[in-house]
């Protein structure tokens, strides 16, 4: 790997740690911070601070630096997350974001302006670091149970030369003897060893050099060395602070210093005696050797190191363009075998047409494995906004919560990476404009704290994105209003709700008695309208007066690849997205009429000749395809049924741009060119008097 490639992995591993610190900052309640939660936010400016100092980058080392010593004082529990803390730790992780951007920009070199911008950030982040009253003093007494082996004096060791010794580390402030082992008269040897000791040690020395002391003698005696609160306290935290790297139970104490080799050696050596099923940790717990919370401490630490390992394995990453390249690459072979299909059929070759048909299959699965490494999950869009909703309530001054489902719902990463700046101006608009004061919301009965909603699922080959708030809702009648001011709406028209809430999409088009840094301009709602048509999407809204609004958003799934349903009207050829055609039936009608009667329920009809004026007369017999979206449906009349299809989707050029109920084209096997078509579009081009729900004057038979 060179110095470049190991840069911008760098930059992307960064990126995703700042995310990750931004989200665990973000679920912290007031004050409430639990360890595991700042032991991640530590983790993550750790890492970034040693990765930056690899590549030279001394400015951001310094500042990840203070921002690192200040969680470190979080953790150690001297300084509670509050609030405040929690809003100037977001500004310096955006501030590193900064830092970062810059170094993929313009290389390592150091930005003097932007290394000042952070230095009021350093100031506010140093007030933390400042002693503001002498520490309680910590407890280092150590307890040792000391039981030496009844052969001890035999062996020519004197047990109070070893008691002397151990005092050199410290101060022995109490000392029992314990004689509960000790014979009848009668029974004692004069060369046997029947003591033990209890031993309180005042020392700041480690446990290995208490450890020490008994060196000679550990073999025939029983020792437990418990540590002091605080030193016990310090190996938790060392053992939850430590980096995910996977490693047995026993090592990770030993590293800890929260037992000793020795110890370890006797508790593997106890295991391989004959207790082979008993847990390690057990052991040593038993034998007084390590404390039950460091044990479990380290037991939790071990596993999320597994999971973390188990991910990291499972997964690698790929340079997206990469992936475009494949993806494009499958298209062309689609195409291509398209080609190769229909010379098979025509050749009339058995043989060929097996091959082709196993080689069709092979490909489709091939299609479906390319395009599943371009889809991701919605949710780290999602957990965007949470940021969004933290700043902008506190600069409203409103109590806003944002409640997220559906976040593992999967969609095309071109449509993630192009939805998510619409997404935020309507989640900023319903904050702005929708969710009252709570003044307002206590007169109206509602909670204090307004809600904010977003929720993703699949319907129908497209992907529903639903931005709900419990606001005040649209008044009607002031859209209404100001849509005939500006001339918007012809006077004495009627119109349906959906129609009067689709007014606030026209551009420079506002209802807002007053213009706020956010939004009142009318600049936005129509940018969001025409970012998402350009994604073929759709944007409607529903909302009901003083109780909420909800905006859908629906996008398709993928922008390259889809499968196709193919139909014929003359010489030419449509394809229809497959996940939008619910059913086909034959049409027995006279010609002329723009509905249908299919098992009860009104149908619209729209026939595609007339549509796009296609030449020549339709045959005896014509078909109708039924397709669907957001609940209407529409009968699609056509002169045949072709099948279905995979379809690779093409931009139309610059001059057919604007063309109405087209989305796309493809190229079919012949080399001919088919025209995809845009359903949503065909809904709205249905016979108004049909979406309305009028009866037709004839029935007309379908089967």
């Amino acid at each position: 790997m060179t110095l470049d490639d190991a840069l911008v992995t760098f930059i992307a591993e960064s990126g995703e740690l700042l995310q990750d610190m931004e989200a665990a900052l973000l679920n912290i309640g007031d004050g409430e911070a639990d360890s595991e939660a700042v032991n991640a936010i530590f983790r993550a400016a750790h890492t970034i601070k040693g990765s930056a100092g690899l590549f030279g980058l001394d400015h951001v080392v310094a500042f990840t630096h203070v921002a690192e010593s200040v969680l470190d004082v979080v953790r150690t529990g001297d300084c509670p997350l509050d609030p405040e803390l929690v809003a100037l730790l977001l500004a310096c992780r955006d501030h590193l974001g900064h830092l970062l951007a810059t170094v993929q920009s313009d290389g390592l070199a150091e930005d003097l302006a932007l290394t000042e911008a952070g230095e009021p950030l350093l100031a506010r982040l140093q007030v933390y670091l400042e002693p503001s009253a002498p520490p309680a003093p910590a407890s280092d007494t150590w307890s040792i149970s000391l039981r030496f082996g009844p052969s001890v004096l035999c062996n020519g060791m004197d047990p109070m030369s070893f008691l002397r010794y151990l005092g050199t580390l410290g101060t022995i402030e109490r000392i029992a003897t314990l004689a509960d082992t000790l014979p009848p008269l009668a029974e004692m040897d004069p060369e046997c060893c029947y003591l033990g000791f209890e031993i309180a040690l005042r020392s700041s020395a480690s446990k290995a050099d208490i450890e020490g002391v008994f060196d000679f003698v550990r073999e025939d005696c029983h020792i437990a060395i418990t540590p002091p609160e605080s030193t016990m306290s310090d190996a938790i935290r060392q053992i939850e602070s430590s980096p995910d790297t996977p490693e047995r139970l026993g090592d990770t104490l030993v590293r800890t210093g929260s037992v000793t080799r020795a110890e370890l050696a006797s508790a593997l050596h106890q295991q391989a005696s004959g207790d082979g099923n008993r847990p390690i940790g057990e052991i040593l717990i038993a034998q007084g050797a390590a404390s039950a919370p460091v044990v479990e401490a380290a037991l939790a630490r071990q596993g999320k190191a597994r999971d973390a390992r188990g991910l990291d394995g499972s997964s690698i990453r790929v340079d997206a363009d990469k992936l475009d390249r494949l993806i494009n690459l499958v298209g062309e072979l689609i195409i291509t075998t398209a080609s190769a299909n229909l010379i098979a059929r025509r050749a009339r070759n058995v043989q060929f047409q097996e091959c082709s048909s196993t080689l069709s299959a092979l490909v489709e699965e091939v299609r479906n494995s390319a395009l599943q490494l371009r889809m991701v999950k919605i949710g780290a869009t999602f957990n965007r906004f949470q940021r969004v909703v933290h700043d902008v309530a506190r600069e409203l001054g409103k109590d806003i919560a944002l409640h997220v489902s559906g976040e593992d719902t999967e969609l095309d990463k071109t449509v993630v990476e192009k939805i998510g700046d619409p997404l935020t101006h309507l989640v900023r608009n319903a904050m702005d404009h929708g969710i009252e004061a709570a003044e307002v919301r206590a007169a109206r009965g509602k909670a204090a704290a307004g809600a904010i909603a977003l929720h993703a699922y699949h319907d129908s080959g497209t992907i529903v994105i639903e931005v709900a708030d419990d606001g005040g809702g649209l008044n009607r009648e002031r859209i209404l209003a100001k849509a005939l001011e500006r001339g918007l709406v012809e006077p004495g028209r009627v119109l349906s709700d959906p129609e009067v809430f689709a007014l606030v999409f026209e551009p420079g088009f506002s209802t807002a008695e007053k213009v706020t840094n956010l939004s009142g301009r009318g600049v936005g709602m129509d940018v969001v309208k025409r970012n998402i048509t350009a994604l073929r999407g759709t944007v409607g809204i529903d909302s009901i007066e003083g109780v909420g609004t909800t905006v859908t958003v629906r996008l398709p799934l993928t922008l390259a690849i889809i499968n196709g349903f193919q139909v014929g009207v003359g010489r030419s050829v449509f394809v229809i997205p497959l996940d939008m055609v619910d059913e086909c039936v034959e049409l027995r009608a006279e010609p002329g009429h723009d509905f249908a009667d299919l098992r009860g329920q009104i149908l619209p009809l729209l026939r595609l000749r007339q549509l796009f004026a296609v030449a020549g007369v339709p045959g005896p017999r014509q078909s109708v395809v039924v397709v669907k979206y957001a609940g209407q449906r529409v009968g699609l009349v056509v002169d045949t049924l072709l099948g279905e299809s995979q379809t690779v989707i093409k931009p139309l050029g610059k001059l057919f741009q604007k063309l109405d109920c087209i989305s796309g084209s493809s190229i079919l096997g012949s080399g001919e060119v088919a025209l995809i078509l845009d359903v949503p579009a065909l809904l709205r081009a249905a016979p108004a008097a049909a979406m309305a729900g009028a009866v037709p004057s004839t029935e007309v038979a379908m089967s």
